[in-house]
């Protein structure tokens, strides 16, 4: 039976009544682990996310999607390797977000919840916002003041209600969490474990893709990790089930200068960053949610970090450009983190690889015309 568990394990709720973290800690919840996945099970006749619909565990008649997932899987020479590049950015709002928002929005339509709010840099708002068109659910979008204007409007053009939070990425969590204990349901991407559920269909759809079989690697860009912690738990279950006999090794890169998964792993701990600025504004979060479950994710991979130089996001991007992928400079963080790993050897050019590219570049045309 599916449950909601608190982050540290002690409390359990049940899921028929929507919440957003532990009534008893104020920690994050997750659900309790599902059970994965046969090749059998695959509906191939749907085309979205809910091909896995065995694995997703929400109620079929309240099911809402956009065609969310089935990106390409493309192989290409980049950086010195031969990588495959998942073409996220190709999801309905043009990023990977989509796949968590189908599935959670989908849930709560479920359970009720007609007005949800979140904080965002910018992409889970204009997924919430698109999402929420589709599902009927009126949505207020928080975003700090620097976000760039494609994505602001691509949020308006939706119907939904935008506030520009002036400051730092975190200064529009708080501002989130104040209205949240408000009332307004917070539908926040990195609290909300029924996202996480949507992720896991990126583990799901890149074993199908190989054949029922994993790479070797798997390159995220990363803010707060919802990718990250999506595949960990999705291959993790397929390892249970026997479908698969080994998990890819996940590596998480971000940008430098907001760096906050990096430095935790490197402590084993969460630790204060300074947020300084980045053209990645995308995964520019100095602030964790999630320590426990990201720190596995890497540790239990056998994968971990890297920090991308400021000065190498711009030319992975266009780099990435000049092989048929126009992602923003967030995404292209994982493109210059691939570089970095196979220099130093953490990687081998000969090795399976998978770089996730997550958003797409007409979000962020501003950084090319400066």
């Amino acid at each position: 039976m599916v449950e909601y568990l608190s982050q540290d394990g002690r409390y359990r709720y049940p899921v028929d009544v929507p919440i957003w973290r532990c009534t008893q800690t104020g920690q994050p919840v997750n659900l309790t682990p599902g059970d994965g996945l046969d090749p059998a099970d695959i509906d191939a006749t749907e085309r979205s996310v809910w091909r896995y619909a065995r694995a997703l565990r929400v109620p079929a008649p309240d099911r809402v999607s956009l065609g969310e997932g089935l990106t390409p899987l493309v192989p290409t020479a980049y950086g010195g390797g031969q990588p495959r590049i998942k073409c996220e950015y190709l999801a309905p709002s043009g990023s990977f977000k989509d796949r968590g928002m189908a599935v959670m929005v989908s849930y709560l339509k479920a359970h009720g919840v007609t007005e949800v709010m979140l904080d965002s840099s910018g992409n889970a708002a204009a997924s919430l916002a698109c999402y929420a068109a589709a599902a009927g659910l009126t949505a207020r979008l928080l975003v700090p003041g620097y976000t760039s204007p494609a994505k602001v409007a691509q949020v308006r053009v939706y119907g939904a209600a935008v506030e520009l939070v002036p400051g730092t990425r975190q200064d529009c969590a708080a501002a989130a969490l104040k209205l949240a204990e408000e009332g307004l349901f917070y539908a926040s991407h990195n609290w909300q474990p029924y996202f996480v559920e949507g992720t896991r269909t990126l583990a799901f759809e890149i074993w199908e893709q190989y054949g029922f079989a994993v790479p070797d690697n798997i390159v995220i860009p990363v803010g707060y990790g919802s990718n990250l912690m999506g595949c960990h738990l999705g291959f993790a279950e397929l390892l249970k089930r026997g479908a698969i006999d080994r998990t890819p090794r996940l590596f998480a890169a971000q940008p430098a200068n907001v760096a906050a998964l990096h430095a935790a792993f490197a402590a084993g701990a969460a630790v204060t960053v300074a947020a300084r600025p980045t053209v990645a504004e995308g995964i520019a979060n100095s602030k964790l949610v999630r320590v426990p479950e990201t720190l596995a994710a890497l540790r239990e991979s056998g994968g971990g970090t890297v920090a991308v130089a400021e000065e190498a996001i711009l030319p992975a991007m266009h780099g990435l450009a000049r092989k048929g992928f126009f992602v923003e400079p967030s995404s292209a963080v994982a493109g210059a983190g691939y570089e970095a790993l196979l220099a130093d050897g953490t990687i081998l050019p000969d090795q399976e690889t998978v770089i996730v590219l997550t958003g797409n570049g007409l979000k962020s045309t501003d950084v090319l015309s400066g």
